[in-house]
């Protein structure tokens, strides 16, 4: 039996986290927006569905990421804040936003590049 690399364990177990197309969204939101309510973030992340903000929401909850707050009023108000944990992947998702900013840069750059060789 094969042994896995200890060190791809950990980014296998940061990615289990970030995994997903609108997590790394919903907690930049919840992080630098502050308190945010079901249908704040729903605006806000134009094209999630319903379910799958439910979906990542109650996963990110699980994992202690973020904080879901009822409270006891009629109609129910449930609002969604970024935990002190979930505070620590902010040097990681300012990393993501970082090379995803270099990665459209070059890519723009290659675009024009091709553009200009083609006239």
């Amino acid at each position: 039996m094969e042994k896995k690399d200890p060190d791809l364990c950990k980014v296998e177990n940061t990615l289990h986290i970030l995994i997903g197309k609108w997590k790394p969204l919903i907690i930049m939101h919840l992080m630098f927006g502050g308190t945010k309510r079901f249908s704040d973030l729903q605006r806000a992340l134009a094209g999630i569905t319903t379910k799958t903000l439910t979906t990542q929401l109650r996963e990110l909850e699980e994992q202690e990421i973020i904080l879901r707050v009822v409270y006891p009023v009629v109609p129910p108000r449930v609002e969604y804040s970024i935990t002190e944990y979930g505070m620590t992947l902010q040097p990681v998702l300012h990393l993501m936003h970082e090379w995803g900013n270099a990665h459209l840069e070059r890519q723009l750059n290659k675009e024009q590049s091709t553009f200009n060789n083609n006239q």
